[in-house]
């Protein structure tokens, strides 16, 4: 089984090319820096609950389409 930040990973970059957006689209809808983007996409770093929720937001779905 994956571990949560490599599912939080790959759903984030799934449901970001699915929308058609960029790392640095997204990363500015959320505030984020774009290096955060590309890191978290690469599971390099579990992000935290304000970072799920920023990025939840820009995608348009809950946090726990996130984590699922």
């Amino acid at each position: 089984m994956a571990s949560v930040t490599a599912r939080v990973a790959a759903r984030v970059k799934k449901l970001r090319a699915k929308r058609g957006i960029s790392q640095e689209t997204l990363a500015e809808k959320t505030g984020l820096n774009r290096l955060t983007i590309t890191r978290l996409e690469a599971a390099a770093h579990p992000p935290n609950v304000e970072t799920l929720d920023k990025i939840a937001r820009a995608l348009q779905v809950t946090v726990a389409a996130l984590v699922k």
